[in-house]
């Protein structure tokens, strides 16, 4: 039988926090957090696999098609069902471990990431198997993770992982994705350990914007998040109550903010101190805004910018889980104060995206029991 070994990386969104689902750019990155998935081809037609980081494992009959959800993201299921709809079969079933290091329900992408390294491993392990690009895998992720449960969320996190390394991703007004190669530092990920409401905070935040848009549209249909001004917002003031006069300033200074690190980004020659104060006026922006950093997370971010980072911000929707800060000077002092404000420091890098880490090899037949 065959064996695969496939590995994707964890993300930080650099910039354009609550952005794609409107239709504006962002830029995010791959970093040196990964998860690792192992998987092996049986005859016998069940899903089997490990979680040890977990306790757990997953065991189900791959014997119908479409599989019936057993639960809201069961994303093991929803990805073999994509692929189904896509033409590939797969002769019998598939035993396999899945190990990582991306904090879970942390706003790094642990998700899209799992998904991302089963779908490679899927496609290699089909009855006829195929090389999918990052790009596809990342839109075959989308479909399993969002439109199969019909969540809220946009692409940039099945983008970030799968690609890697540094992206600019624009889904309107004609979907772009353009590979950037800053020379950056270190950074430093921050997990708070505050339990996220991830589709809380989307529907919150996606709802709002989307139903102020639409109330400034009613009078001017002409008006759009792309185009607006900050004397937009003093313009619609009287369709707007106070708190969502200050949740489209602060989106649009946040896709202004995107426009300049874009500049730094592509430069020849990157400004890090610039670089880094982008991303603290984009954290000030999420905190007082879109509203959805906490006072542990504030505190995490002031220890790092005084122990010699040179930004920080909130990763992810919010509400809990991870930070970060770009450290490229002093990244063990920042991790340091990091965790005496109650944080769990990782430094880490930038990295490649999606990977298989060994080719094909033989392995023996799995002597697989189902209860």
């Amino acid at each position: 039988m065959i064996s695969v070994t496939a590995s994707t990386p964890g993300r930080i969104c650099l910039f354009g926090e609550h952005q794609d689902y409107l239709g504006m750019p962002i830029i995010a990155a791959a970093i040196s957090c990964r998860i690792q998935l192992t998987a092996r081809a049986t005859s016998a037609p069940y899903v089997q696999l490990h979680l040890p980081d977990l306790g757990t494992e997953v065991c189900f009959a791959l014997t119908t098609a479409p599989l019936a959800y057993q639960r809201q993201r069961d994303y093991f299921r929803s990805a073999l069902n994509v692929l189904w709809q896509e033409g590939f079969r797969f002769s019998g079933g598939i035993e396999g471990q899945v190990r990582g290091n991306i904090p879970i329900n942390a706003g790094t992408s642990s998700s899209s990431a799992l998904l991302v390294t089963w779908l490679h491993v899927l496609t290699q392990l089909a009855a006829k198997p195929q090389t999918l690009s990052p790009q596809r895998l990342a839109e075959l992720a989308y479909r399993a993770e969002v439109l199969e449960f019909g969540e809220p969320g946009g692409m940039m996190d099945h983008y970030a992982t799968a690609v890697g390394q540094v992206i600019y991703l624009a889904t309107s007004p004609t979907p772009e994705l353009r590979p950037l190669h800053p020379k950056l530092g270190t950074f430093v990920l921050g997990n708070s350990h505050q339990p996220k409401d991830t589709i809380g905070i989307l529907g919150r935040v996606k709802g709002g914007m989307r139903q102020l848009v639409a109330r400034i549209q009613a009078l001017n249909p002409d008006f759009s998040l792309q185009h607006a001004g900050q004397q937009d917002v003093a313009r619609y003031r009287h369709l707007l109550s106070a708190d969502e006069q200050r949740l489209l300033a602060g989106t649009l200074d946040n896709r202004d903010i995107l426009r300049q690190a874009l500049v730094l980004l592509e430069a020849d020659s990157l400004d890090h101190q610039q670089f880094g104060k982008l991303l603290t006026a984009h954290h000030q922006n999420l905190r007082d805004a879109q509203r959805i950093s906490t006072p542990k997370i504030d505190r995490m971010v002031e220890a790092a910018l005084e122990a010699g980072a040179l930004g920080g911000k909130i990763n992810g929707s919010g509400g809990g889980g991870c930070m970060f800060a770009y450290a490229p000077d002093a990244p063990e002092q920042v991790a340091e104060a990091i965790e005496r404000a109650g944080g769990e420091a990782f430094i880490v890098q930038l990295a490649e995206g999606t990977r298989l880490e060994a080719l094909p090899t033989p392995s023996p037949q799995s002597s697989l029991s189902v209860s």
